[in-house]
């Protein structure tokens, strides 16, 4: 259902929740319904929230007022819009509507020119809100992703990573991390283009996403680095995963114009909080760093790791 076109109607009176809900849906609305507070609060706390509500003032359970109040305290993202339906035309009673959170206010008896008017204007806050958060949502990927790979970027990963962080050490878990590099990424870019260069990283980070486990992360570091955030993995578990994304990248070869092949290789570097190093992203991302760069000097094409106190060469 899409939610700007969803209203729930609550009143505990059976004739005119029914006569409101036929009279909403002949207009082109889905239709939820309730007859008490609680009733309504339940959906409210439910996956398919709706958009907007038309809330009688005096309920069983709950009044409307008390749910107005309840819903604006939790701050909900995406908003409900909400007309509150009373017997009361005071000025004092739309001023409490209002303060409690109400976004409009009917009385009874409801005329159906005027309720389809404040629908009107309820929905069009509804549909501006949505391109607001469609927009939002695109600025917040343009400022974590790597445009060119797709991958998260320096930025979100290093995010991602803080996170993970806290959760490990709340849950006493171990976590991991990779750095990767793409040997002699230089000399493609310097002798076939950076074209050449652009598509060789596209296809190894391809490659890193789909050999990772799925609740693993893997950013592009900066350059032709990458690294990679392991949650709940061990020293053992890490190198394991980190030999499988070796072997598959090595397979990104560069077909050159003239059919011939070029073979890539990628060197790793890993380092776990099972290895003594603790629960620091700047630890842990210098300790795996530091095993890239004994990775590199032992020949390229391989995986190391570095613990606390020493380099286990694998």
């Amino acid at each position: 259902m899409m939610r700007e076109k969803t209203i729930l109607i609550a009143d505990d009176d059976y004739n005119f929740r029914t006569a409101l809900e036929d009279m909403v849906g002949a207009w082109g609305y889905e239709v939820m319904s309730a007859k008490n507070g609680l009733d309504v609060w339940e959906i409210l706390l439910g996956e398919d929230a709706p958009g907007m509500m038309i809330l009688d003032w005096i309920m069983p359970g709950m009044n409307g007022l008390e749910i107005c109040r309840r819903l604006r305290s939790r701050r909900d993202d995406p908003y409900i819009y909400i007309i509150l339906v009373t017997i009361h035309d005071q000025i004092e009673q739309l001023a409490e509507a209002i303060a409690a959170g109400a976004d409009d206010y009917l009385t009874k008896p409801v005329f159906p020119e005027e309720l389809e008017a404040r629908l009107l204007a309820g929905k069009r806050i509804l549909d501006f809100q949505a391109e607001l958060m469609s927009a939002r949502d695109a600025l917040r990927i343009q400022a974590t992703q790597d445009p060119l790979t797709n991958l998260w970027n320096r930025k979100g990963i290093l995010e991602i990573l803080g996170r993970e962080l806290s959760r490990a050490s709340r849950k006493g878990m171990p976590l991991s991390v990779i750095m990767a590099d793409v040997d002699c990424f230089k000399f493609v870019n310097d002798t076939f283009g950076h074209t050449m260069g652009d598509r060789l990283l596209v296809g190894i980070a391809e490659r890193m996403r789909m050999t990772i486990r799925n609740y693993d992360a893997v950013g592009r570091f900066g350059g032709d680095e990458f690294l990679m955030v392991l949650p709940g993995c061990d020293e053992a578990a890490a190198v394991y995963l980190a030999e499988r994304v070796r072997k598959q990248s090595d397979s990104a070869s560069l077909i050159l114009p003239e059919d011939d092949i070029f073979p890539i290789t990628v060197s790793m570097g890993v380092a776990s909080s099972s290895m003594g190093i603790g629960l620091d992203a700047d630890e842990l991302i210098q300790a795996a760093d530091s095993a890239l760069l004994r990775a590199k000097q032992m020949g390229k094409d391989r995986v190391e790791v570095r613990r606390s106190v020493q380099m286990m060469v694998m």
